[in-house]
């Protein structure tokens, strides 16, 4: 099949070719069709697989056969980060630039005034969904004409919370509009959502909705907590870890892990919701460009991040949830390309690993560092207390308070 065949517009198959793509990727062929009949879709793939495309080029295609019912916005598409409202608009201009579509983009972190002026003359708007809710109650979104409505990475914006303020957008909408929801997971959420947002809902899946990438060889480390450090920077030693992802669980960590790595002599730095805007977007773009090694996220940033090339997926700390796993997976094995994942799994995890390996219906393969030494002692953390002396002989006190990057064993 050919983009030919899905009976796309002239001026958007040129752009198609302007890109380079050749043919559809398999939720674009199955999307793409039923988009284009006016169907609400709820399309579910793993990430790397084409899925903004399968919504962003009906849309164009749509908007540019019909005329606008109403003024103000003709295409709303809602997605969780910055970062991906700023890579979906990246695509759209690709995708428009032979047609008069004007984009605004909505998000946090930046001033409200230009946003402002960019919605009173868009036809299609991506947004986050906090900053797109505030200029709505100061009467700055116009959603009268809309007739389409998008909710990319749904699964992720409910984890986040933002169902409250999907409901009092689509409040305002139109509802004879199209709505489409695209996701890498089918949950029970979402699936309870499709039937609150969506009528007649066709489902368009590929693959197995909790079977990771193919195109991704993922492996486990067992290893103390205390050495997940000097087990990443042994890692390092390979240059095959070229563009590498490394994922914590908590802000603060992502910071100081992208110190450390860069003060041992690995470029990196952290992207996380405490940064700047700006300061988020410096530091992916030195990564795509390659003067960073390492980018060190929470898993927020698992679903902000689409860049190709990554690599190696590093799960530094376990994630929480098992779809978190599949999603930070995913930013590897990218557009048919090959990656690996690394999981450290420490001495309280291997329950959470087993019912991961059942999640995803795969035993994950154990390996053993060449070169490492497991028996190195956890370092004494400053300020632990020391050992008390009397007039015979240095006597150690055991110290009932665990160490940071250790663990207390049990009896």
């Amino acid at each position: 099949m050919t983009f030919s065949d899905l009976k796309l517009p002239a001026p958007i198959l040129d752009a198609i070719t302007d890109t380079g793509y050749q043919e559809p990727t398999p939720i674009q062929a199955k999307a793409i069709p039923v988009i284009l009949r006016r169907k609400d879709v709820i399309g579910i793939a793993q990430t790397g697989t084409g899925k903004t495309a399968a919504f962003t080029l009906p849309m164009l295609s749509i908007l540019g056969n019909i005329k606008p019912k109403a003024p103000g916005i003709r295409a709303l598409i809602i997605s969780p980060t910055r970062e991906l409202v700023t890579q979906i608009r990246d695509n759209l201009q690709d995708y428009s630039r032979h047609l008069n579509t004007r984009l605004a983009t909505v998000y946090g972190g930046v001033g409200e005034q230009p946003q402002i002026e960019a919605l009173r003359h868009a036809d299609i708007v991506i947004a986050t969904p906090g900053r797109l809710i505030d200029l709505m109650d100061q009467g700055h979104l116009d959603m009268r004409g809309l007739e389409i409505l998008v909710m990319d990475e749904a699964d992720r914006m409910l984890d986040m919370g933002f169902l409250p303020a999907m409901r009092k957008l689509v409040k305002k909408m139109p509802n004879d509009r199209q709505t489409l929801l695209f996701s890498a997971t089918l949950s029970g959420q979402i699936e309870k959502l499709t039937r609150e947002f969506q009528k007649k809902t066709t489902l368009v899946e590929i693959g197995d909705r909790t079977d990771p990438a193919k195109t991704v060889r993922q492996c486990v480390y067992p290893i103390p907590r205390h050495l997940k450090f000097p087990l990443l920077l042994h890692l390092f030693e390979s240059p095959e870890l070229f563009t590498v992802l490394v994922f914590v669980k908590m802000k603060h960590q992502a910071s100081r892990l992208a110190k450390q790595l860069s003060q041992s002599g690995v470029p990196a730095e952290g992207i996380h919701g405490d940064r700047t805007q700006n300061q988020r977007q410096r530091a992916l773009d030195k990564f795509k460009e390659g003067k960073l090694r390492v980018l060190v996220g929470t898993d927020v940033a698992a679903r902000g991040i689409d860049i190709t090339g990554v690599t190696h997926v590093v799960n530094f700390d376990f994630p929480l949830q098992n779809e978190d796993y599949i999603h930070r997976i995913g930013r590897t094995g990218r557009a048919k390309a090959e990656g690996d994942a690394i999981t450290f799994v420490t001495e309280n995890e291997h329950r959470a690993l087993n019912d991961l390996e059942r999640f995803i219906k795969r035993d994950l393969p154990r390996k053993h560092a060449k070169n490492f030494d497991y028996d190195a002692p956890a370092p004494v953390r400053d300020g632990a207390p020391r050992p008390k002396r009397n007039n015979d002989r240095a006597k150690p006190q055991e110290n009932n308070s665990p160490k940071r990057g250790s663990r207390r064993r049990k009896s």
